[in-house]
């Protein structure tokens, strides 16, 4: 019974900060931390904090990816800061992709707003869901699990994108695996890719090793 009460009272006051404050508008001059940014004085809070131009243009293609992302997080959103939510932009040139990658804290929901996107993810049990989507369609990417969007179309294609987290966080597969300093016989050992091609790609992607 003792244990029940003080599980109670912890979700008890665990609302009750929530409650504390309606908004928590992010502080950018002060570093960022695993609970968010620190909040702004209130009194220096403007309706502009919470408002966002950013993604309202294309993001630039002209990459090894065809692809850009615009984040609204909140290092570029301050008025997101402690909500739990946040919002990005893809762009997709003809042949686009954004890479294998995983949102460590966040799920997505991703809607096709032009163009034709085919998406997917893999499971924790390496079941693999891919679908094409069209225009108005939306796809939900569960927490943490790997996933990818390609432009599958002929034209350029567009999504926007929400996340369950003010910051939601990234890493790219491929990036993580040959664009740094990790020892190409360890990416070898692990991968069991050849010699050649983990140079190769290292290479493509800016590693080293």
């Amino acid at each position: 019974m003792n244990t029940l009460a003080i599980l109670i009272f912890s979700i008890l006051l665990s609302s009750s900060h929530a409650l504390v404050q309606d908004f928590c508008v992010a502080d950018l001059n002060l570093p960022d931390s695993p609970n968010g940014y620190s909040c702004k004085k209130t009194a220096s809070v403007t309706e502009n904090d919470f408002v966002f131009s950013g993604i309202a243009k294309p993001g630039n293609t002209a990459n090894i990816i065809k692809a850009a992302v615009s984040p609204a997080f909140a290092a570029q959103f301050p008025g997101l800061n402690g909500l739990g939510i946040s919002a990005a932009r893809l762009d997709l040139a003809v042949g686009g992709v954004i890479p294998m990658h995983t949102h460590p804290a966040a799920s997505e929901v991703l809607i096709v707003i032009e163009g034709t996107i085919k998406a997917g993810f893999i499971s924790s049990a390496n079941a693999v869901y891919v679908k094409t989507l069209f225009k108005g369609d939306v796809m939900v990417f569960p927490k943490g699990l790997l996933h990818f969007q390609i432009n599958s179309g002929s034209v350029p294609a567009i999504a926007f994108v929400s996340f369950s987290s003010h910051n939601p966080g990234l890493q790219i597969l491929d990036y993580a695996l040959f664009g740094n300093e990790l020892p190409s016989e360890l990416v070898e050992t692990t991968t069991f890719l050849d010699d050649v091609q983990v140079k190769k790609l290292k290479k493509v992607l800016g590693g080293s090793g």
